[in-house]
């Protein structure tokens, strides 16, 4: 018999993070614990703000799976019995690490990756003003790789990109337009991006404006976010997006992002993992699956105002979740 705990918190945020539609100054996350007596599974999720997966949504799901789970449903049939979404994801991390736990093996040797190293990962810029932006750039000393959030306001966001690029003539640059753009942006917005040299452009159009990426001629690769939340999504992607980007939180779990990362792969498109806002409990699954992507956006806990101990580390623009954090098979 298992027992299930769901626990809800607030995080505040050390600075606001602003992108296209919102500012966040505080997220939420449920921590999901379960138990058999002598091991115990970990598993944070912050859920989906623009579909409306917030911290009620998720206990709410969990409570209406709780007598299944507590009877020893699996990752696989967990799969079926919720959708996509932060209630499986942490219901899901948490059975990793409790398998993990039982069976004193780490996570990412259960799920056959390699044995983790620090990756490189991009830390993100909050839209603000060009000279603000720049000069935050300037002060992230460690980051080789910086995202830069747009918000769809054309002239203003080439203005802030160049402003960067001038401030960091040294560092890898991708745009994140968290659906902020229009289709009849993107003949201006593209030729000024490729004269900065940014690398990716993330998500530019609204979900469901997939197809008028169709047969774009762009020398940037783009990146979905939003548009692809779970598996079914990656099928979709090809002629419209070359980079897939995988959070847990959306798809439901590390069990999902391995099968959308395998499905990815064989598509030929690039893989990127990401997270929604996070601790370093949140963050350090997706840490796991990265170690198989092209591209690692895992810098949420640097935003938080206080961090959870024991916490993921940064050095030298590198993410690297320890042993302790989670999924070591050694928190009985």
């Amino acid at each position: 018999m298992i027992t299930l705990d769901v626990a809800p918190h607030e995080i505040q945020l050390a600075i606001p993070l602003r992108i296209t539609g919102h500012e966040f100054r505080s997220f939420g996350v449920i921590v999901v614990t379960l138990g058999d007596g002598e091991y115990r599974g970990r598993g944070e999720a912050a859920g989906v703000y623009f579909l409306d997966d917030g911290v009620d949504h998720m206990i709410g799901a969990i409570e209406g799976v709780r007598r299944e789970i507590e009877q020893g449903a699996d990752r696989q049939a967990l799969r079926t019995l919720l959708p996509p979404g932060g209630a499986r994801n942490a219901l899901d991390c948490a059975l990793w690490d409790l398998e993990a736990a039982r069976t004193g093996k780490p996570v990412w040797q259960l799920a056959g990756l390699p044995q983790p190293k620090p990756l490189l990962t991009t830390f993100t810029l909050s839209a603000d003003f060009p000279e603000a932006m720049a000069r935050r750039a300037g002060q992230l000393d460690q980051a080789r790789s910086i995202k830069i959030k747009l918000t769809g306001e054309v002239e203003l966001d080439i203005e802030r990109v160049r402003a960067i690029r001038s401030a960091r003539a040294d560092a890898w640059l991708g745009v994140d337009g968290n659906q902020g753009f229009a289709p009849d942006d993107l003949p201006t917005l593209i030729p000024a991006l490729v004269e900065q040299r940014i690398s990716l452009l993330e998500q530019p159009l609204p979900r469901g404006l997939e197809a008028a990426l169709s047969g774009l001629d762009s020398p940037i690769p783009i990146a979905g976010d939003e548009s692809i939340l779970s598996l079914p999504d990656v099928t979709a992607a090809p002629g419209r997006f070359q980079v897939v980007n995988i959070k847990l939180d959306k798809c439901g779990g590390l069990t999902e992002g391995l099968l959308m990362a395998a499905e990815a792969r064989r598509l030929g498109l690039g893989v990127m993992v990401g997270t929604m806002p996070a601790t370093s409990l949140g963050t350090a699954p997706g840490f796991v699956l990265g170690q198989i992507c092209d591209l690692v956006d895992l810098d949420g806990p640097t935003f938080n105002g206080e961090e959870l101990q024991p916490s993921v580390v940064y050095e030298n623009g590198t993410v690297f979740a320890g042993p302790a954090v989670w999924g070591s098979g050694l928190n009985g």
